[in-house]
This record gives structure tokens, sequence and C-alpha cells, in this order.
């Protein structure tokens, strides 16, 4: 049987390991561990944020080893997820999705989508139990005519206990995150090497060989005859540019920017984040408690039960780059007339609340969506394989995006996964 490498385990990852063991002898390769949930309480971290050793977003990862931070050139705060499961694990199991720039491509993913809604549980079933301030907000924005709608949440939502940790690693097995997808695979005989960081592809006449990894000590060589890179935004353009494959200068992050205020007993923090969502079109608005901005912004003073906020998520200019370990990506203009105007409509929504602006207060700029910089072309729709690829050598995460989504992209990347890996088992 052909050996297939799979180069991480988040979205796409774990979706192409599933759709590909069996047809391929497939090893996943995790850069980082198996995941674990956060385990302190926002009480104790309230405790330690008041002895004021919080100083920087990168300690996170000394509380929560699967939340990793790096910096932009201008100190934007990039969240990654390593781990088992990548990024799913630490966002808002949100089911949106979002292929339109993808279907002006001629790419058309309506069965991947359909097949995706019969493998995993979606619903909106936590609308029951949301607070009476996130029901007041939601009307706000019908009568301002935004047409809220309820998220569709990937998980076993009825049973939701509303603790509002999602974000932290679901305590409660409610949250569906790509592990599924990977325990499935390795149930079919995959395996699976965790701390196994992918430094570069190797490359034959024009064909992949394997890649060349950090297990642990050992920098060891994993043949292949197929080999996904789905190392996320960041790590898969790092990676190809090591193995002197280019990639294009279009990094798109997504920006988020948190509207907040001081709102007694609001308890936002105990409440499914992002509940709804409005769509405009260069961002989106949607309830939503900043762990990061909470624990490490001096601005959010007040406690966590008393703090209510809306997230803004921006769809950012495709102007970026990776280089090694270095991300060189700043906001333009347009991109921060844009937040601004985003932050004024939130304001319009807070002061139908009765809060006036001068109660505001902004959180940390932060994303963690970020793809880009191999982007796909219309005459790349039928095998969704970029013509600078070797032949044997996919993509299947949002490197492959032609632009922001301004939106949640886990589901899109997991139909993407789905159809590349069926057009590796019919063509190698």
């Amino acid at each position: 049987m052909k050996k297939a490498i799979v180069v991480g385990s988040g979205a796409g990852g774990a979706t192409a390991a599933k759709e590909l063991q069996g047809k391929f002898d497939v090893t996943v390769l995790e850069a980082g561990q198996h995941f674990r949930p956060f385990s302190f309480s926002l009480e104790t971290m309230e405790t330690i944020k008041r002895s004021g050793l919080l100083i920087s977003e990168k300690q996170i990862q000394l509380f929560f080893p699967a939340m990793r931070i790096m910096k932009t050139s201008d100190k934007m705060v990039l969240v990654r997820g390593i781990g088992t499961g990548g990024t799913t694990t630490i966002g808002a199991g949100n089911a949106l999705r979002m292929d339109a720039d993808l279907r002006r491509l001629g790419i058309n993913l309506d069965l991947e989508f359909e097949e995706l809604g019969r493998e995993i549980p979606v619903s909106t079933a936590h609308q029951r139990i949301w607070r009476e301030t996130t029901r007041r907000l939601f009307k706000i924005c019908e009568s301002m005519a935004l047409n809220p709608v309820p998220t569709p949440k990937m998980g076993h939502y009825e049973c939701c206990q509303n603790c509002g940790r999602c974000v932290l690693g679901c305590p409660n097995g409610v949250k569906w995150d790509g592990r599924e997808f990977l325990k499935e695979a390795l149930a079919g005989g995959a395996r699976l090497i965790t701390n196994c960081r992918v430094r570069r592809i190797l490359i034959k006449s024009g064909k992949a060989t394997g890649v060349l990894a950090d297990a642990g000590w050992q920098r060891r060589f994993f043949p292949a005859d197929l080999v996904i890179l789905a190392a996320g935004g960041m790590g898969t353009p790092a990676i190809l540019q090591d193995s002197e494959i280019p990639c294009e200068p279009r990094l798109f992050v997504d920006p988020v920017l948190c509207v907040a205020t001081e709102w007694k007993s609001a308890f936002q923090n105990q409440e499914v984040p992002m509940p709804f969502v409005v769509q405009r079109e260069h961002f989106i608005l949607s309830p939503y408690f900043d762990h990061l901005s909470f624990f490490f912004n001096r601005k959010w003073k007040s406690r966590a039960r008393d703090i209510l906020s809306l997230m803004i998520k921006l769809a950012d200019s495709n102007s970026g780059r990776v280089t090694g370990n270095k991300v060189d990506k700043t906001l333009n203009d347009l991109d921060k007339n844009r937040l601004k105007d985003a932050v004024a409509l939130a304001a319009k929504v807070f002061g139908r609340l009765g809060i006036g602006e001068s109660s505001l207060f902004l959180g940390t700029i932060n994303a963690g969506h970020p793809g880009g910089m191999l982007p796909l072309a219309a005459r790349e729709a039928e095998r969704l394989h970029p013509d600078r690829l070797p032949e044997n050598l996919f993509v299947a995460d949002a490197s492959l995006f032609p632009a922001s989504l301004g939106n949640p992209p886990s589901l899109t990347i997991m139909a993407l996964a789905k159809r590349i890996s069926k057009i590796c088992r019919t063509s190698l």
C-alpha cells in the first residue's frame, strides 16, 4: 500500500487522514502534543492577573500549552493551536459555510458540505440557554436591520452546560473538534506521531519523496508517495519556502478586536462564545468574551463576570508574509478604516442597550485565521493543486483561500480537504 504523510492534525489534516486511510497507509505528523483543555479557573487567573504577573500574551502557553502566540512586525497578536486537533480545539465550534470566493473560481463543494453535514452534528440548540443580555443584543441587532443569525455549532449543544470554555477546550465533550476525525483515521489503521515538527519536503525529479522532521531530539526522514501539507496558514508557507517552493506575500489573518463595557453580572464568560453573528460586507459582529484581552489587557479591569463584549472579525487585505518564524503583517489604511467603521457599529449596538461611548473599552487586536499565501487560481479549480507544487504534494488548509473570509474557516477547510482527498484517492 502506498504511504501518505499528513502534516498537521487540525481541520484539514484530520479530515485528510480520515479520508485517505485505507486507500493509503497514513501517518499523521503533529508538531504539538495530545491536546489538554485549559485547566485553570478564571478566578485563579484573575488572582494572578491582579498580582501583575501577566504581562505578555506569550505567557498563555505556560498555562495552556495548546495555545501558542506569535507577534507580527507591528506587534499584532497571532493565536495558533498546537496539538492534536489543531486550532479546532480552541475555536468556538462554528459551522459556517464560507466558500463564495472558491465558487467564483469554479470550485463547487456542495457534495463535500453535504457529507460533512452527515458526519458532524450541527445545531443552534445553544439558543435555548442564551442569557438575557444576549437575547437583548440579538433583538437590538434585529431592530437595527442587521439581520443577526444564531450561529450553527459543531457538536452536541443540546447538552451544553453554558460554561463558556469552548475556546479553552470544551471540558464536557459537547463541542466537536478535529480530534474526532483523527480518531476515525487511527481506528482505521493510521499512525499518529506527536512532537514531530516537519521542517521541509524532500523533492527529487519533480516528486516529493517524503518529509524531514524533528521528532523529539532526532531529525528523521519519513518517506512518502503522497504528502498532504495541512500545517495551517502560517506553518504551511514556512515549510514550503524552506523546501524552496515559493509562496506569495498575500497573508491574511482575520483580525479580531473586541469592544467591551462593564455590565454587572453579564456572565458572558459563562456563555457559548459567538452565539449569533451579524454579517457585514467586510466584517462580522458577534458577542464574545475575549480571554486574551481579559488576561493581559490592562483596560479590562472589571471582573470577568461583569464584562460584556462584542467581537469584530475583519476580512483584512491580502498583504503580508511568513518567513521562517517571523510574520510580516500590518493592517493598511483600508483595514484600519474598516475596523473603525466596525467599532462605530458596535458602539451603536451598545448605545441601544443604554451604554455610552465613554463607557466602552477596546480589547487587544489578535488574529487566529491566517491563510492566503498559496491562493488557488481558476486554472487550478479541477485538481485543487497549485501549479508550483510537485504532483504528489497537496496543501489542505487556509493557505489555498484566495482572500480573507473574515469568518470562521474550519468547515470550509474541511470541505476542501475532503475534495483534495478524493482527488488523491483517484489519481495517485
